[in-house]
């Protein structure tokens, strides 16, 4: 069963530890941070009131994390970020089960218009995720990321408000036909 609760100060050390794993920094535009680096972003982040953050839980345990940035902008839209950082429960659906709870948040608590990815190409699994959830492809980066001496292309995509509330239904009942979430439709 995969459950989203806020981030919580003591969630610091776990962000960290999740952000080394090479299969999550593989995905990422920068190198993982230091120590005081993360320290330093998570210390911001609590204090932000534009962005907003949830542990990603499989069966009460921490697997990752989503995070949604622009939630006071006044075009009422927001970027979402998520990753699932223990490896155990990559490929089994908790990533697209966090996005449509974390879906569900954007669009009824914040009352967002659109929320919206980037993913750097070759990313299949969250791109594959993110479709599962109504995003739709609205564009491509070319060389748009330069890491470890590479440049990488990125897709970005988009879902909006109403897009989403016509397949909210099918959506969830999938995942809670599948034990993925729990909970009403």
């Amino acid at each position: 069963m995969i459950e989203l609760r806020q981030i919580e100060s003591a969630d610091s050390q776990r962000l960290f530890d999740w952000r080394l794993e090479p299969e999550v920094d593989r995905w990422m535009y920068s190198s993982p941070p230091s120590p005081a680096a993360h320290a330093a972003w998570f210390e911001g982040f609590l204090k932000d009131d534009d962005r907003a953050g949830w542990i990603v839980l499989e069966k009460g345990a921490p697997c990752g994390s989503m995070i949604l940035e622009g939630v006071s902008h006044p075009q009422r839209r927001a970027k979402l970020n998520w990753y699932i950082g223990e490896a155990a429960a990559r490929g089994r659906g908790a990533g697209r089960a966090a996005q449509a709870l974390g879906l569900d948040l954007a669009f009824t608590l914040y009352d967002l218009r659109k929320v919206w990815s980037e993913v750097v190409v070759g990313n299949e699994a969250a791109l594959k995720a993110l479709a599962a959830s109504g995003f739709r492809r609205e564009g491509y980066l070319r060389h748009h990321q330069f890491k470890n001496g590479r440049e990488q292309d990125v897709v970005l995509l988009g879902v909006l408000a109403g897009e989403w509330a016509a397949r909210r239904a099918t959506i969830r009942k999938g995942l809670q036909t599948s034990g993925l979430i729990d909970g009403p439709a």
